[in-house]
């Protein structure tokens, strides 16, 4: 993976500087590794739960958050990128390009509850992908983090004994495996609390809430540029944010009147 150079003095502490060898090819690897893995947990977890739904309307759920996460995923990734440079939206159509977790996800969402209210599906629908988002990003991350620079999720410059160089000479926050292991925290919390069953769609929305809520966090440590003191990534968070607790919020009154 990399090599380990002259040690950091911490404290009392001796730490190994430790510099990546980029594979920015591993990428694509994990990042599929990522979505086998969120599926096949998927499948388990609706075999032993079983579903609410139908398979032609899980089916056409998961079409619809499919579509939106892919829509989502490049136009915050696109836009991310727009306080430093134009970008042409042809982007949105070519292969490769910016994506990004933030957009998927909100993307995801927003393409999921538009074809439940055409279809007239009135159940909440995605618990069933809490732990399995959890486990999947992670996978993908350690295909971030093998990428090096090439990926552009790497940290700000720091001087804390566990700073990793990505291939500029400049030990950096791995913010990649910070993710991996606030997923991990995460992902179990979730898999513990579904034991209990909690009220429908719960799961899924603590899930999007802690991964908004982390991302609007850790992206300040992230050399990403700003407009009006946050990147674009975090505005989006700001925004699901406040979209999940206005939602949250119209659902009590419909729920209370259910018999």
């Amino acid at each position: 993976m990399g090599r380990v150079g002259q040690p950091t003095h911490f404290g009392w502490v001796q730490w190994p500087d430790v510099t990546l060898s980029p594979h920015p090819a591993l990428h694509p690897v994990f990042e599929t590794l990522g979505y086998g893995v969120g599926y096949l947990l998927y499948r388990r977890a609706r075999g032993r739960s079983g579903d609410a739904l139908g398979d032609d309307q899980r089916w056409l759920v998961i079409a619809a958050g499919a579509v939106g996460a892919l829509v989502g995923s490049r136009v915050l990734g696109i836009l991310e990128q727009v306080p430093v440079t134009q970008i042409p939206w042809a982007l949105l159509i070519a292969p490769g390009g910016g994506k990004t977790i933030v957009g998927g996800l909100l993307g995801g969402w927003i393409g999921v509850e538009l074809v439940k209210r055409v279809r007239g599906i009135p159940s909440r629908t995605g618990d069933l992908f809490a732990v399995p988002l959890c486990v999947g990003i992670a996978v993908g991350r350690v295909g971030c983090f093998l990428a090096g620079m090439a990926d552009g999720t790497y940290g700000t410059a720091t001087a804390l004994p566990w700073g990793v160089d990505f291939g500029d000479g400049i030990p950096r926050h791995p913010t990649q495996l910070y993710e991996i292991a606030f997923l991990a925290v995460v992902g179990w919390v979730l898999w513990r609390w579904g034991k209990r069953p909690p009220a429908p769609g719960i799961l899924f929305r603590a899930f999007l809430a802690a991964y908004l809520g982390w991302r609007l966090g850790i992206d300040f440590l992230k050399p990403q540029p700003h407009v009006a003191g946050m990147d674009v990534i975090q505005w989006a968070c700001v925004a699901g944010l406040i979209a999940l607790g206005v939602s949250e919020l119209a659902a009590k009154p419909s729920e209370a009147a259910c018999p």
